[in-house]
């Protein structure tokens, strides 16, 4: 194992909508995986959280 390895990330939100009545945000969040030049799109940070976790741990293998 490279014990050197890197693995960054842009993570981008923009808003995407309100909800009228309880003004809930709804976000779209881009993630760039930068060493593979990757983007991925997603509505919630959790989703955006096991991404980046997922590329993490594939670099352990």
């Amino acid at each position: 194992m490279d014990i050197n390895q890197i693995a960054s990330f842009v993570v981008r939100f923009q808003l995407a909508a309100i909800e009228k009545e309880t003004g809930k945000k709804q976000w779209r969040i881009k993630v760039t995986h930068v060493q593979e030049d990757r983007e991925t799109l997603f509505e919630s940070i959790e989703k955006a959280m096991e991404f980046m976790q997922e590329m993490a741990e594939d670099l352990r293998e």
